[in-house]
């Protein structure tokens, strides 16, 4: 028998999971620092699109 009949890939490994868990459970630094740029950017995108809506609504 081999161990591929056996191998569940729900199941963590034992070897090495303490180092390997907090490596792909922590996302990188510069997508954390790109995320918030974006999300930054595109609020002060939509508060300029709002603003010049309701400057240009209020002419009327």
């Amino acid at each position: 028998m081999s161990d591929s009949e056996h191998y569940d890939p729900l199941t963590p490994r034992q070897t090495g999971t303490a180092v390997r868990d907090t490596q792909e459970r922590k996302m990188p630094r510069g997508m954390v620092i790109r995320l918030v740029a974006y999300l930054v950017a595109g609020h002060v995108v939509a508060a300029f699109l709002y603003i010049l809506f309701a400057v240009a609504g209020g002419n009327q």
